[in-house]
């Protein structure tokens, strides 16, 4: 994924609404009104939401006689959370470097309470 991709998608990604219709396109596939039907927002507002996730690939639209479906395209989201992953394992390792201080001073807190206690 090219970073121009990468940041298309994280762009599409930081609106709240677009988030709440990847969420529910993740539970399959659903109609423009079906979309727009927990929002208080007009059906055009809702279409260009939609829009905007299908021109970065997060959505595609369909067609069924005159059911227009859209769809989630989970092709975007994979290459969001592959770059997310390298830093993912960067919080990792600084948690578990932090987990084995806490650790050792701990331990140096019951070995001076034991000092304490002699």
């Amino acid at each position: 994924m090219s970073v121009d991709q990468l940041s298309a998608t994280f762009a599409a990604l930081a609106d709240p609404t677009r988030r709440a219709i990847l969420a529910r396109l993740a539970k399959g596939e659903a109609t423009v009104t079906e979309l727009a039907a927990p929002f208080e927002m007009s059906l055009p507002a809702v279409s260009k939401h939609l829009k905007v996730l299908e021109r970065v690939g997060l959505i595609a639209r369909g067609r069924s006689a005159q059911w227009r479906p859209c769809r989630l395209e989970p092709g975007p989201l994979r290459d969001a959370n592959e770059w997310l992953a390298s830093y993912r394992r960067f919080w990792d390792g600084g948690f578990d470097r932090l987990d084995e201080h806490l650790r050792e001073l701990q331990r140096g807190q019951e070995e001076q309470k034991d000092a304490d206690d002699e």
